[in-house]
């Protein structure tokens, strides 16, 4: 318990913290910031489409030496607006070379793999193994924002001498979402059913509390696909002396939505 307890204290610490990079970070270019970045164009023009893809067409092409002030980023596409009040989209290959007031390049992360404002649930499926048996698992997670998510699972375990049944809610952290493997910390709570296999004298099943905390990784394939892997360590609080320890890890795809 105590060993949950100091990882809960380590999420929370790790959350502030991404927090305040996400704040420094990508999120300067926001719809709530109450203000905006202004730069100068530096290459031969800049071209401003009328939405935020390739498919939109160009109605505007800014000149070297003008200055644009960039409203919000939508991932690889910036809303900005020119000398002439006219608003417009573009691309971050074009924006590459923009200068800042003091003359530096603007700061540019690479955040094509996901936008956490329009794509904010993941659903995926996994697999691996639980305590020594296997585990299929369904998951559907909510980003609160670029670093924090909450995430309901559903699970069922096949052992040698038990199967049984898990649901979870829990938390997880991504200390640096704008990695295409970006590495995450979790922790959460839940229930556990355990359905004894004994044949000659079977015990009752049961159901048990069950906590757990761990790390995995997020690989970005798309922007709206990943592999994910997790590693976890569960305590199964009986109502026997000792309470039980398990590991897992298990795989699988997600998707955004």
């Amino acid at each position: 318990m105590r060993t949950v307890l100091k990882l809960a204290t380590l999420l929370i610490l790790a959350t502030a913290a991404g927090l305040a990079h996400s704040a420094d970070g990508a999120r300067q270019f926001d719809r709530d910031a109450g203000r905006y970045v202004e730069v100068a164009v530096a290459d031969p023009y800049l071209e401003l489409h009328t939405g935020a893809g390739v498919g939109y067409p160009v109605f505007r092409v800014v000149p070297r030496g003008e200055r644009i002030e960039i409203l919000f980023r939508r991932t690889d596409w910036f809303k900005v607006r020119d000398d002439h009040d006219r608003e417009g989209w573009a691309h971050r290959d074009n924006m590459q070379e923009t200068l800042l007031a003091s003359g530096e390049k603007l700061p540019l992360e690479d955040l094509s793999h996901r936008d956490f404002d329009i794509w904010p649930w993941e659903v995926g499926a996994q697999s691996g193994n639980f305590g020594g048996g296997n585990v299929n698992s369904v998951y559907a997670g909510y980003s609160m924002n670029s670093n924090l998510a909450a995430e309901f699972a559903v699970s069922q375990t096949l052992g040698h001498s038990a199967n049984g049944e898990i649901v979870l809610l829990g938390l997880t952290h991504a200390p640096r979402p704008d990695w295409r493997v970006a590495p995450f910390l979790q922790l959460g709570t839940g229930v556990v059913r355990i359905q004894p296999k004994a044949t000659i004298i079977s015990p009752p099943e049961r159901t048990e509390q069950i906590a757990y905390y761990g790390a995995g990784f997020k690989w970005y394939l798309s922007r709206r696909f990943i592999v994910r892997g997790d590693y976890r360590s569960y305590v199964i609080f009986t109502r026997r002396d000792t309470n039980e320890d398990r590991n897992e890890w298990k795989a699988g795809f997600a998707f955004f939505f």
